[in-house]
């Protein structure tokens, strides 16, 4: 073997390092609560960025925020394309409607606001008894930790535990399961046992870890290469690449790109999360536009329960 220069010396040993150089998620600031049951203190994830951003003041996020805290029986008639609240109803009243009578009300609406006749008018109940933060906020502190063990920004694991199975451990209507509510083929992708005999989506630890591993493995290079490939810069700790994480860890890297061709965004920011929220791609539909957005109501909760309302179950340990 021939002489090699310092130079050329120095330049292998670069490229040997950053070949098995893993970045590290930037820190993470949490908030600490300790149960007023026990001595256990739990971790959850500050979102002060939300609000510096203005994510907050969002009419989808507020949307969302005012049916988890009312009851099923009532509901908000609303313009699909903005969230507009436009009246709360009771149920019960609104089904002895007959649905021509139901239509003249829509109409009516789309007439008042001046909206094209495209435009659907919803009538979404209430999620109180869906969204019981009071049952998830133990976990979620778990999910932290095995989320910060696998080097995946934590931040992920709350968003998740929040509005996925934050009641009860349920099985979704397209077979998802579990408090991460992975579905079965991509379960067994990364590495769980699930069959006829055993469901290890239902052990919180594996669940997280195999979220984890999907989000760290999966979601996060798919999305950076959609960005990539429309020279969009990103960091990875913004708002709006977390919650552009969260389409593709619901949708899948290929309905999030289809939705990216009809956007054909220059850059990415809140206008880009926004637009996510109007685009309807292959399976990119209402459920996952409205995923983000609950994201960002669940997020927006929890800082409320922690900070102004103080659950009956902590007590909080910060200024």
């Amino acid at each position: 073997m021939k002489n090699l220069s310092i130079y050329s010396i120095l330049f292998i040993l670069l490229l040997l390092t950053t070949s098995f150089y893993v970045p590290r998620v930037e820190k993470v600031e949490l908030v600490c609560v300790s149960s007023t049951n026990d001595t256990i203190n739990y971790n959850f994830i500050k979102t002060n960025q939300l609000y510096a951003e203005s994510w907050d003041t969002l009419s989808q996020p507020n949307f969302w925020r005012t049916l988890m805290n009312m009851h099923h029986d009532s509901a908000l008639i609303n313009v699909s394309t903005t969230r507009q609240i436009i009246q709360k109803v009771a149920i019960k009243d609104w089904n002895k409607q007959s649905d021509m009578d139901k239509d003249c009300f829509r109409d009516s609406v789309r007439c008042y606001y001046e909206l094209p006749p495209e435009v659907k008018i919803f009538v979404t109940t209430g999620r109180k008894f869906f969204y019981d933060f009071d049952n998830v906020m133990p976990v979620i502190s778990k999910g932290i930790e095995i989320f910060n063990e696998n080097n995946v920004d934590p931040f992920y694991a709350q968003a998740i535990l929040l509005i996925e199975s934050p009641n009860k451990l349920q099985k979704s209507n397209v077979g998802a399961y579990g408090s991460f509510q992975i579905m079965k083929k991509v379960a067994i992708n990364m590495g769980l046992k699930v069959n006829k005999y055993e469901d290890e989506r239902k052990d919180f630890d594996k669940s997280a870890w195999a979220a984890a591993k999907l989000i760290r493995t999966i979601c996060i290079p798919e999305l950076n290469k959609i960005l990539d490939d429309k020279c969009i810069e990103y960091n990875p700790t913004d708002i709006w690449y977390r919650l552009m994480v969260m389409h593709v860890y619901h949708a899948g890297a290929g309905n999030v790109k289809k939705a990216m061709d009809v956007i054909n965004p220059e850059q990415g920011n809140m206008e880009l999360i926004t637009k996510m929220w109007q685009t309807e791609a292959g399976g990119f539909r209402n459920a996952s536009q409205n995923y983000s957005q609950l994201v960002l109501a669940s997020m927006l909760e929890l800082d409320d329960i922690i900070y102004n309302r103080r659950s009956s179950l902590f007590t909080l340990n910060v200024e």
